[in-house]
């Protein structure tokens, strides 16, 4: 390993996460419609020479979300793929807590997410909202309601059947 350089070698703004790099079909209008649906705050955008988006980061709540077009070569040659062109289904879903998940439903909702499971409380303590945004990414909005102990949750599990 170099030498320390007296830089962080993690950036304090990835030190507690794992970041979700999706790619989309247009990532400029993506970034349009989470910033409209969930607030999101655009830190900053590449341009790729050839038009399009090589690489973006959003902050969605207190949660960096890397983005980019899957038509800029760089992504093309790493065999990136948007949702849907898998045929609209996808491996991952992004779960953010946010402070008012009814509010952030109805925005999402106004902009043009597809609400897949209205905000609804959950058994594991938390009001949950499940949507697919535009590009066909899916997203779980979350606010905290209890803490829900290990035993509570498996008894809760239980009962529900």
């Amino acid at each position: 390993m170099g030498e320390h350089t007296g830089h962080a070698v993690i950036p304090d703004r990835y030190r507690y996460a794992v970041i979700p790099h999706i790619m989309v079909d247009d990532a400029a209008a993506a970034i349009d419609f989470y910033q409209r649906a969930f607030g999101a705050h655009e830190d900053f955008r590449v341009d790729a020479p050839g038009g399009g988006v090589l690489h973006a980061e959003i902050t969605v709540g207190r949660s960096v979300l890397m983005l980019g077009d899957v038509s800029v070569d760089e992504a093309e040659a790493a065999s990136f793929a948007a949702p849907v062109s898998l045929g609209g289904g996808t491996s991952v879903t992004l779960h953010v807590f946010v402070p008012d998940v009814d509010a952030l439903a109805e925005r999402a909702a106004a902009a043009g997410a597809e609400i897949l499971q209205p905000p609804t409380d959950m058994f594991h303590g938390d009001r949950t909202v499940i949507l697919r945004d535009p590009s066909g990414h899916m997203w779980v909005f979350l606010t905290h309601l209890e803490d829900v102990t290990e035993e509570e949750l498996r008894r809760r599990l239980a009962a529900a059947g």
